[in-house]
């Protein structure tokens, strides 16, 4: 029986049983979904065993635990481990929902939930081409490992320490993601780059109370006043980050890469037009996937202070605030960065200011050679099953487990994307669109008999 015979006649089962996965709120974030957290656990840990995988454990952890498994009865071919999370996003608002977020529901050709394609659809599609494999040959064409967490939505605190004290066990010859997306329907991508990601929080302190600005106007320091001077100093007029240093460490951009950029055939103009913009923005010199994907980024995620009520009150604020994130790319270091970023600030907050900053989270960024190999293949499967070969792009976002992936396991990371851009991951009638989950079955098998 082909493979496609084989997915068409269990579709329905498979998707009763990713429904079953869905319903399941693991909301990593909140603490009121800790037994949900263990109910997924075990749910994925059941499944496993039931595609074939041994030694299926579930790994207490400081936080939500770690599932494990492997199928280890291919000597001398390659090892692959399998990476994803059983964790999702809050669902907030709740209200903007058209179904409820863990009712899933099928809708033209998509399933809707929260989870549905970040990254629970994602990952079920790596455990039934496993199922399937098996149950068709009787044996896998390599050596396979899953290594599945529940907390990628907060940041992954407890996996690396993981990995480091069970690096043996984890060792592969690749680590195999799903968790990206295509860059339309029917234009498969395979991310070779995730940008690195720093942030802080700014807080400028004058006097030790509000002031009436018609007693104190003009005589004594604003916070937002200070405040606003000092993050317009953060950028020159060319749209670049005006700190000493922030660039190094950035590659430039390569002819190939370059390349690979155009072959994206991106509409920047249909894109100004949908967010109703008057004009796009960014560092000159670099069109806007280049920018988004390959270049570094200091932005302002919120600013506040002061007054905000309806109508007017005459005050000058006793202090203001500000949340920054960077977006690094190539050897950029979070931490040196955040020392410069302080730096600049310090040598230009106004006099009679004070500044207080607190550090955030701390990423490096990843980056694959696109000739290797493995990913070489990945783009193969990729064509045989959509008919056309995978692009490799860089993608803005920040994934930071990938990186120490990389790092602590020294193999590379090939990330098989099978979501849609517009699926609304992390936002309200997140979904999951079933033609590519026909496909993504198809195309994991692809790769693992490729390899």
């Amino acid at each position: 029986m082909s493979y496609e015979t084989y997915f068409q006649n269990k579709r329905e089962q498979h998707l009763d049983e990713l429904k079953q996965f869905l319903t399941i709120p693991s909301v990593s974030a909140l603490s009121e979904h800790k037994k949900d957290m263990i109910d997924a656990a075990k749910w994925v840990a059941a499944k496993l065993e039931t595609a074939g995988l041994e030694k299926v454990e579930i790994i207490p952890t400081g936080g939500h635990p770690i599932v494990y498994a492997e199928h280890i009865q291919a000597p001398g071919k390659p090892t692959v481990l399998v990476y994803g999370h059983y964790d999702v996003q809050p669902v907030d608002p709740l209200h903007l929902w058209e179904t409820p977020p863990f009712e899933p529901s099928i809708r033209d050709g998509k399933l809707y939930a929260r989870g549905a394609t970040d990254d629970k659809g994602q990952l079920f599609l790596h455990v039934k081409a496993i199922e399937a494999l098996l149950d068709q040959e009787n044996k896998l064409p390599v050596n396979v490992k899953f290594c599945i967490e529940g907390e990628e939505e907060i940041s992954s605190p407890n996996l690396p320490a993981f990995m480091k004290d069970n690096a043996d066990k984890l060792a592969a010859d690749v680590v195999l993601i799903s968790d990206t997306s295509l860059l339309a329907k029917g234009k498969p991508a395979i991310s070779t780059g995730l940008r690195g990601l720093c942030s802080l929080e700014v807080t400028i302190a004058t006097a030790n109370t509000d002031l009436h600005s018609g007693t104190f106007g003009g005589g004594v320091p604003n916070a937002l006043h200070a405040l606003v001077s000092l993050l317009a100093s953060l950028h020159d007029g060319q749209g670049r980050v005006a700190i000493d240093g922030f660039y190094e460490g950035v590659p430039e951009l390569s002819s190939d890469m370059r390349e690979e950029f155009l072959k994206q055939d991106h509409d920047d103009e249909q894109l100004r037009a949908n967010l109703g913009l008057e004009a796009l923005y960014g560092e000159e010199g670099y069109s806007f996937v280049e920018r988004t994907g390959a270049r570094p980024t200091l932005e302002l995620n919120g600013v506040y202070g002061g007054f905000q009520g309806e109508g007017t009150k005459t005050v000058i604020p006793k202090e203001a605030h500000a949340k920054i994130t960077c977006r690094l790319v190539g050897d950029q270091d979070p931490a040196r960065i955040l020392d410069r970023i302080a730096a600049h600030l310090e040598s230009h907050v106004m006099p009679g200011a004070r500044l207080v900053i607190k550090r955030g989270e701390q990423a490096r960024a990843f980056n694959m050679d696109p000739s290797h190999p493995m990913l070489q293949k990945a783009a193969d499967a990729y064509e045989q099953v959509y008919g056309t070969r995978a692009l490799f792009t860089k993608d803005g976002g920040s994934i930071p487990i990938v990186e120490t992936f990389s790092r602590i396991l020294q193999a590379p990371v090939v990330m098989m994307g099978f979501g849609l851009p517009d699926e609304n991951l992390h936002a309200p009638n997140e979904h999951f669109n079933l033609d590519n989950f026909d496909k993504g079955l198809l195309t994991i098998v692809a790769f693992l008999k490729q390899l």
